[in-house]
C-alpha cells in the first residue's frame, strides 16, 4: 500500500510538473511575458558584448534592437484579451502593454540624450546601458504585478541599477553623494515595503490581490501593512512627506539618469499603485489620500518657486505632479472606479513622460555642452541663438503648467474631472488653484528664454547637436499630439 501511495504521488507530481511546464511555455504566457523576456535576453547580449572581442562595437545596435523587440511584443499585447499568468500574480493586457510602451519610450529618450554626455566615464558606457536596461525590465515587471512579492522583485530590479546609475560619475562628488543618499533611503523604503507585505499576509493569508477577501481589509494588521506599503510607494513617486530626497538626487545624479528617474520610475510606481490601492485601501481612506495629494502639490509648487537650478526646479515640479496623480488614487474609491482612475493616470503619465523627458533631456544637452549646472540665469537669451531648442523647452514648460493644446492640460483635466465625479469637488478646486500657482515658475523659465538678455560671463551654448534636437522635436510632437488629437490614445484605453 505504501509503495502504491508513493507511486501515485510520484505520478501526480509528474503530471503537475508537466502541466506547469506546459503553462509556462504556452503561447499565451510567452505573449504576456514577451517584453520582459526580450529585455532579459538583451541584458545577456549586453553582458556578452562587454566580454567578447568585437561585439562591443554592436552594443548600441543591441540596445536599440532590444527596445524595438520589446516594443513589438508590448504592441501585440495592446488590445488582446486579459491573460493571467502564474496564479493571478502577473497580468498582461492592453493597459500593461501601454505602460510597457511608456517605459521603453522613457528609456530610449534618456539613452539618446545621454549619448556623448559622459566623458571621464566613457569606458564604462557599456555598464551604463546594461544598468539602464535592467531598470527598464524591473519597470515592466512592476506594471504587470498583481502580487506583493512579484512587485518587490521588479522594484529591486529597478532600484539597484538606479542606485549605481545615480553615482555613475564617480569623479563628481555630487553624483556619489546622490547615489549614496538614494541607496540609504531606498533601502529603508524597501524594508518598509517588506514589513508591510508581511503584515498584509498575516491579516489576509495571501499576497495576491485577487485572493484578498474584502472583509479582511478592516483588520488592524492589514491597515498597518497597507500604510507601510503606501509609504514605500510614496517614496518612489516622491509624495509628501517622502519627497525630500528628490531635489538633491535629481541635481547630483548625471542628467541622463535624472531624465530616466523622473519619467520611468514615477510611471512604474503609479502603474502598480492604482491596483494596489484598489485592492488594499478601504473606502474611508480616500479623504486622507486627497489631503496628502493637496499637501504634496503645495510643497512641490511652493518649493519650485524659489529654485534657480533647472534640475531642482523640475524636481520640485515632479513632486507637485505626483500630488496631482495622487488625486486619481483618492478618486478610485468613488463612483468612477479603478478602471477610470487607471485610464486617467496612464494618460497623464504618457503626457508627462514626453514632457518631462524632453525638458530634462534639453537640460542634459545644455549641461554637457557648457560643463556646468543649467540655471535660469544661464538660459537667458537662449531664444536668440537657439530658437528651436528654446521653443521646445517653452512648450514643455507650458505642458507641465497645464496650458490648453498640450498633453499636460488634458491629463490634468482627466484627473480633476475624476475627482469631481468622486465627490471631491472642494479638493479638485484647491488642486486647480495650486496648479495655477505652478505657472509662476514655468513662465519664469519662458521669460528668461525670450525676454531677458544673455548674462555676462554665462554665455548660452551655440553648438547644435542633431540627435538631441531630433529627440526633443519628437517629444514636442508627442506632447502636441496628446493635446490636440488625443482620441487615438484615449480610444485604445477604453
Amino acid at each position: 500500500m505504501i509503495a502504491a501511495m508513493i507511486q501515485a504521488s510520484t505520478t501526480t507530481a509528474d503530471i503537475m510538473k508537466a502541466g506547469l511546464m506546459e503553462e509556462i511555455f504556452s503561447e499565451r504566457t510567452l505573449q504576456a511575458t514577451g517584453p520582459f523576456m526580450a529585455l532579459s535576453f538583451g541584458i545577456l547580449l549586453l553582458v556578452l558584448a562587454e566580454i567578447v572581442p568585437g561585439l562591443q562595437l554592436l552594443r548600441k545596435l543591441i540596445f536599440i534592437a532590444t527596445l524595438g523587440v520589446a516594443g513589438w511584443c508590448a504592441w501585440k499585447t495592446i488590445g488582446a484579451p486579459e491573460a493571467w499568468v502564474f496564479e493571478d500574480t502577473y497580468v498582461a493586457n492592453s493597459t500593461t502593454g501601454w505602460w510597457t510602451m511608456l517605459f521603453l519610450a522613457a528609456t530610449f529618450i534618456a539613452w539618446l540624450f545621454g549619448q556623448r554626455y559622459y566623458k571621464a566615464e566613457s569606458a564604462l558606457e557599456g555598464e551604463h546601458d546594461l544598468l539602464m536596461m535592467s531598470a527598464c525590465a524591473g519597470m515592466v515587471l512592476m506594471a504587470g504585478s498583481r502580487d506583493l512579492l512579484v512587485f518587490f522583485v521588479g522594484l529591486e530590479l529597478l532600484s539597484v541599477p538606479l542606485y549605481t546609475l545615480s553615482a555613475f560619475q564617480r569623479s563628481r562628488r555630487e553624483s556619489v553623494e546622490a547615489g549614496l543618499k538614494y541607496f540609504v533611503l531606498g533601502a529603508f523604503a524597501a524594508a518598509t515595503y517588506l514589513f508591510g507585505s508581511a503584515l498584509v499576509y498575516a491579516g489576509t493569508g495571501t499576497l495576491t490581490f485577487k485572493a484578498i477577501n474584502p472583509a479582511d481589509l478592516g483588520g488592524p494588521l492589514v491597515i498597518a501593512g497597507a500604510a507601510l506599503i503606501a509609504a514605500s510607494l510614496f517614496f518612489k513617486v516622491s509624495v509628501f512627506p517622502f519627497h525630500m530626497w528628490v531635489p538633491d538626487v535629481y541635481q547630483g545624479a548625471p542628467a541622463p539618469v535624472t531624465t530616466f528617474m523622473a519619467t520611468g520610475t514615477k510611471a512604474a510606481a503609479f502603474a502598480f499603485l492604482v491596483p494596489a490601492a484598489a485592492a488594499l485601501l478601504p473606502y474611508e481612506s480616500k479623504h486622507l489620500a486627497a489631503v496628502i495629494a493637496l499637501v504634496t502639490m503645495a510643497v512641490g509648487n511652493f518649493g519650485a518657486l524659489v529654485q534657480t537650478d533647472l534640475k531642482r526646479l523640475l524636481a520640485y515640479s515632479g513632486v507637485a505632479h505626483a500630488g496631482t496623480l495622487l488625486l486619481a488614487i483618492a478618486a478610485l474609491q468613488g463612483e468612477p472606479g479603478p478602471d477610470a482612475a487607471m485610464r486617467a493616470v496612464l494618460f497623464y503619465m504618457a503626457a508627462y513622460v514626453f514632457t518631462a523627458g524632453g525638458a530634462f533631456g534639453l537640460v542634459t544637452m545644455l549641461e554637457s555642452q557648457t560643463g556646468r549646472a543649467v540655471t535660469i540665469d544661464s538660459i537667458k537669451g537662449l531664444a536668440a541663438k537657439r530658437p528651436g531648442i528654446a521653443a521646445a523647452l517653452a512648450l514643455f514648460m507650458l505642458s507641465l503648467g497645464g496650458i490648453p493644446a498640450t498633453g499636460g492640460f488634458l491629463g490634468k483635466y482627466l484627473v480633476f474631472s475624476l475627482a469631481v465625479r468622486s465627490d471631491l469637488l472642494v479638493v479638485a478646486l484647491i488642486g486647480i488653484v495650486l496648479s495655477v500657482v505652478a505657472l509662476a515658475y514655468y513662465l519664469r523659465v519662458i521669460v528668461a528664454l525670450y525676454m531677458q538678455p544673455e548674462m555676462d560671463g554665462k554665455p548660452v551654448p551655440t553648438q547644435a547637436r542633431a540627435l538631441s534636437g531630433l529627440v526633443a522635436f519628437a517629444c514636442a510632437v508627442m506632447v502636441l499630439a496628446l493635446g490636440l488629437v488625443p482620441a487615438w490614445f484615449l480610444d485604445s484605453l477604453r
